[in-house]
């Protein structure tokens, strides 16, 4: 198992929640409110597994060790992702002050919701392609054999210390209760395993 491969089948994770996101914005435009605890749900997994666990690794960990290896921080492809990374968390932000106000029916609330919500998605969608298109292979170019397992420790320390054992495969029920709620596939659920502890497997 390397490295990239983890956040890759991350990103199956987050997709799908983007998913439950784009439907559950349709249901409040019909509605004319927010469905507050599903929209409390997913500002959880997104600001923890997708934000906190997910980015904390590529910001603090991958990143870094692509930056060790010649890769610029600033001019290129890590430069956009950590710019994406902070738009994301700003639209975020604005969907979290919105949600209660959206959930009590207010109309002007609840449309600064659904835009920011929009807007996530379709940042992340992209920011996801790239990552998986461009960053990724990139890494796994550069990277030997006791980078990547120097990676698969670290991502482990993010799990069991940052995060809290368990953490992970709370947002991996959450994110499937999500999407059985309303109704979008499991499918990039399924090759997902609990948590990063990968350390032991050479590859």
């Amino acid at each position: 198992m390397k490295p990239t491969q983890i956040l890759t089948d991350e990103h199956r994770v987050i997709e799908t929640v983007l998913e439950v996101l784009e439907a559950m914005t349709r249901q409040a435009e019909a509605q004319g409110k927010l469905d507050r605890q599903s929209a409390l749900d997913i500002v959880d997994f997104i600001r923890n597994f997708a934000d906190a666990c997910h980015h904390g690794k590529e910001e603090v960990h991958l990143f870094p060790a692509m930056v060790r290896k010649g890769i610029p921080e600033r001019n290129g492809p890590i430069g956009a992702m950590l710019y994406e990374h902070e738009q994301g968390r700003a639209l975020v932000r604005e969907m979290a002050e919105s949600l209660e106000a959206a959930a009590a029916g207010n109309e002007s609330a609840l449309k600064t919701f659904i835009e920011n919500a929009e807007g996530y998605v379709l940042l992340l969608r992209a920011h996801i392609g790239k990552e998986d298109g461009v960053l990724f292979p990139m890494a796994s170019r550069i990277m030997d054999a006791d980078d990547e397992e120097n990676l698969m420790k670290a991502f482990e320390i993010v799990e069991a210390e940052h995060m809290g054992r368990g953490t992970h495969e709370r947002y991996l029920t959450l994110a499937k209760t999500l999407a059985d709620r309303f109704g979008i596939s499991r499918v990039g659920l399924n090759s997902v395993s609990g948590g990063c502890s990968h350390v032991n497997h050479r590859h």
